[in-house]
């Protein structure tokens, strides 16, 4: 009970001015008698003095004054005594000019700090503390960036380009046939070494890693190549310890294929495949194309590919619908293993039903392979009217 009115009469405390919480301090403490003065100015913070001064005021029987201080007392605002400091902020603040082109915080972070030590190379010295209060008075806020402009905006393309993503999809669904989306999940360093993100653990008692990021702290790479099946909810991750290159992007493909996709897609004739346009699953690389017509003739499928338009995927369902999660499962955690990696994506799920296989690739993946005019040749592409340069058909022998 006693807490409970303490922490009423505290809420009205906060509320008064100088003079009211003084003379508030002190009639608590004349209610409250003997050691009345001690436990109020422990419970408010006030000094015993102030409280004392408080009850004289209070026993002197004189008008008690409201004002804090006597009136005209209290060193003048900065904006009264130097009327020019609001001009000079907004210069320095502006974004096209920083100030003077000549001045260091053009080129350095603009905290408070070094906006206070630039007004005083101007003349106006102010503290870092007076600036904060100026800016939040003028509406500024502490911001970060913010990611919204696409890097082809305005590609003509790039709206019909969804359109028929949408529509194919559809037209794949409503023939029960496969569609997945597949995307490279962040390279991360296998080791002991800080992973963002926060975890339940006792007071005091963080998990101690290595405080720089070297290679050689570590025993490699984990490179997580996603297929997530956009019906299903059901995902697949081949994790490779080389490089992210378009024969593991299809080996990965072929893997979730086998692993999964075969049991529940015995009947399909075709499969349709959502990616981004770059990467090892770009729409203009040939190894991509040369090693997609491999998997065709090997699982016997017409694939299908439609790219998302450059500088759009986060569109890509892979990346909302389960990078996500995984990133979620695992944040706060050190990947000290890569069997660590592989449970912590397993065990990725979500209230909606997502369900995620994961599994180790150890095959080594060379970079920079070529694909002759030859090669090219040998696969039958058939590119679509629409958008040709992102969507295209190869052709199972």
């Amino acid at each position: 009970m006693e807490a409970t009115l303490n922490k009423y009469w505290l809420e009205i405390f906060s509320t008064l001015n100088e003079s009211q919480k003084r003379w508030f301090s002190a009639q608590k403490s004349l209610e409250m008698g003997y050691g009345g003065i001690s436990y109020v100015s422990k419970l408010t913070a006030m000094s015993r003095t102030t409280i004392t001064k408080g009850i004289k005021e209070l026993k002197s029987g004189k008008e008690l004054n409201n004002e804090v201080r006597k009136k005209g007392s209290g060193r003048k605002k900065i904006t009264v005594t130097n009327t020019k400091i609001i001009e000079e902020l907004d210069l320095i603040m502006d974004q096209s000019t920083a100030g003077d082109p000549m001045s260091a915080l053009k080129w350095t972070c603009k905290s408070t700090r070094n906006i206070s030590d630039e007004l005083a190379r101007k003349g106006i010295k102010v503290s870092y503390r007076t600036v904060y209060t100026l800016l939040s008075n003028k509406q500024y806020t502490l911001q970060g960036n913010k990611k919204s402009l696409g890097s082809n905006n305005d590609n003509p393309n790039r709206d019909q380009q969804f359109r028929y993503i949408n529509s194919t999809v559809k037209d794949f669904i409503n023939a029960d046939q496969p569609v997945i989306s597949v995307d490279t999940k962040k390279k991360e360093q296998v080791g002991n070494f800080k992973n963002n993100g926060t975890t339940w653990r006792k007071k005091k008692n963080p998990k101690k890693v290595h405080d720089h990021d070297f290679p050689s702290l570590g025993i490699g790479v984990a490179i997580p190549y996603g297929t997530y099946d956009v019906v299903e909810n059901e995902g697949f991750v081949n994790v490779g310890i080389t490089a992210d290159t378009a024969e593991f992007a299809v080996n990965s493909i072929r893997q979730w294929w086998y692993s999964i996709g075969l049991k529940k897609y015995a009947t399909a004739k075709k499969i349709l495949i959502c990616a981004d346009g770059g990467g090892s699953n770009s729409s203009r690389s040939r190894t991509w194309k040369f090693n997609l017509q491999k998997l065709a003739d090997q699982i016997g499928l017409d694939i299908t590919v439609c790219h998302y338009p450059p500088g759009t995927s986060k569109w890509n369902k892979i990346e909302h619908r389960m990078f996500s999660f995984i990133s979620m499962n695992w944040k706060g955690k050190p990947l000290e293993t890569y069997q660590m990696i592989i449970n912590l994506i397993g065990n990725t799920t979500t209230r909606k039903g997502l369900k995620i296989e994961a599994k180790l690739d150890v095959n080594r993946y060379e970079k920079g392979i070529k694909v002759s005019d030859q090669e090219l040749a040998t696969i039958k592409l058939k590119f679509h009217q629409e958008n040709p340069k992102w969507n295209y058909t190869i052709e199972h022998l």
